[in-house]
């Protein structure tokens, strides 16, 4: 049984795709869930995009001890010790240089011929060799590249030191069989057997994780991908895809990860929670409908055999099925253990923080669902100062009427009030808010989904708000939809404020 490889670009070519920006605080938050995971390389980001980049690889770098850590840089000598530089505090540092291959990007994007390419990309990794022992070599656009010239590219990688070889299929042109081609190919054509073979697959046609599997059948040692799918246009190869599709058809591929499969969706929730972002119901191994059975033939047919409908149990990736687990007079022992069962690594005074807020839920709600407990728990990784806390809201609003609220904060031990009227209750209390904080961010994106059912369902609402290009995502919860609406809002105002602080 072969082990595939993970390497994790969430941070880097997943964060590019547009909406799904983080701050810092949350880039680290999802570097160590990521190490929680068990992948094998975290991709950081691209360190020479911008100071900002730079420290956040440099932080990853620090913190995360039990994976590779690794930053993408061009093939330019500058940016390489610049990245290099980043992540040279890693436990186990890797440096990844991108150069692209095809004609196209030669041609068009490079303006350089192909002997040019072969020269740059020797030069570029023997450089990179020189400061770093691991070294992998990407190249950008490979599936429409001419395969003859693309090994040659390989191959001269390998010759000044690669051990890791990436074919990229960068704009998601490639077909399954034809991709299993090119890798058998370029596999079978390596100078140096030794030499991993990775894979790169975007989505623009739907067949990201296809051409991931078909590439491992083909000989593929690792497989690159996002969580959830996220990236640039219509995404990377799904990872969470990738890892099930390997372990549950492990007859056929003769293969496997060492990916822990029951921090999937924990992995997958606090992503979507950090970038806004929902996942879609119907979204492959952690959608909502993933493991629902509406039919009657289905359902009769798991009521004698879970096998006849169910290839994955929910569990085997991190999904309970617990209804009622906890209520109003549950101890904090008993909801840190189901915070621990549900795949959720906390710290003391993060169970604390986060307890209180169950207290509170629990004396407004009747029946506490782990979906609750996960809702509430998502936002323990939020560690700043809020400036400005809601102390009380009166919304007035009706078909005959101007919708009209009054809001209450509290700031450095200060009442304020204010009043506004706006297009309905939710925009005259952002109005109120804003007239107090007098702030000028802008409402980018305003979103609302229930939690749980019922009529006492736990409402989650994420907006984003932008200023000066920076965009700063909110979350607030409660039984009360405009409560949950302000404290959204307010989160999104107090992170930006922390932020710029």
């Amino acid at each position: 049984m072969r082990t595939i490889r993970i390497l994790d670009t969430t941070l880097r070519d997943g964060e590019q795709s547009p909406g799904c920006s983080m701050n810092l605080q949350e880039k680290l938050e999802m570097a160590q869930q990521l190490e929680r995971l068990g992948v094998d390389i975290i991709e950081a980001g691209f360190p020479t995009t911008s100071p900002e980049d730079f420290e956040a690889v440099s932080r990853i770098a620090a913190v995360i001890k039990n994976c590779t850590v690794t930053g993408l840089t061009r093939a330019v000598e500058a940016d390489i010790l610049r990245t290099w530089q980043a992540v040279q505090a890693a436990a186990d540092p890797m440096l990844h240089i991108v150069l692209a291959t095809s004609d196209l990007h030669i041609e068009e994007k490079l303006h350089m011929n192909r002997a040019q390419v072969l020269e740059l990309i020797g030069s570029s990794v023997r450089y990179a060799k020189t400061l770093c022992p691991k070294v992998e070599f990407s190249a950008e656009d490979a599936s429409r590249s001419d395969r003859e010239f693309l090994l040659k590219a390989c191959n001269a990688a390998v010759l000044a030191g690669a051990c890791t070889i990436d074919i990229t299929d960068t704009v998601g042109y490639a077909t399954p069989t034809e991709f299993a081609g090119l890798i058998s190919y370029i596999r079978s054509g390596l100078l140096d057997r030794s030499v991993a073979v990775a894979v790169h697959c975007h989505d623009d046609l739907g067949m990201a994780v296809a051409n991931s599997i078909a590439a491992v059948r083909a000989g593929a040692d690792q497989v690159e991908g996002t969580i959830n799918g996220i990236g640039e246009r219509a995404g990377n190869a799904a990872l969470e895809e990738v890892v099930m599709a390997l372990r549950t058809r492990r007859d056929l591929l003769g293969a496997d990860t060492r990916i822990d499969s029951k921090q999937l969706y924990r992995t997958s929730k606090l992503l979507s929670t950090i970038i806004g972002v929902k996942i879609p119901p119907n979204k492959a191994i952690v959608g909502r409908n993933a493991y629902s059975h509406e039919a009657g033939i289905h359902q009769h047919g798991m009521m004698q055999n879970r096998a006849t409908y169910e290839i994955i149990h929910p569990e085997d990736v991190g999904i309970y099925q617990t209804q009622l687990v906890l209520g109003k007079h549950s101890g904090k022992h008993a909801f840190a253990q189901r915070v621990g069962e549900l795949g959720y690594v906390l710290s003391q005074s993060a169970i604390d923080a986060t307890f209180e807020k169950f207290k509170a839920l629990a004396d407004r709600k009747k029946d506490i669902t782990d979906k609750d407990i996960e809702a509430i728990v998502a936002q323990a990784g939020e560690l700043f100062h809020e400036s400005y806390a809601l102390k009380s809201f009166v919304v007035n609003s009706g078909t005959v009427i101007s919708a009209t609220a009054v809001v209450k904060l509290v700031h450095d031990g200060r009442d304020y009030e204010n009043v506004a009227r706006g297009e309905g209750p939710i925009d005259a209390a952002f109005k109120a808010i804003d007239r107090i904080i007098k702030h000028d961010y802008v409402l980018k994106n305003y979103g609302i989904q229930a939690v749980t059912e019922g009529v006492d369902a736990l409402g989650e609402v994420v907006v984003k708000i932008e200023k000066n290009g920076q965009t700063v995502t909110g979350r607030g919860l409660s039984t009360d939809i405009i409560e949950a609406s302000l404290k959204a809002y307010l989160n999104a105002i107090n992170k930006a404020l922390a932020y710029n602080s």
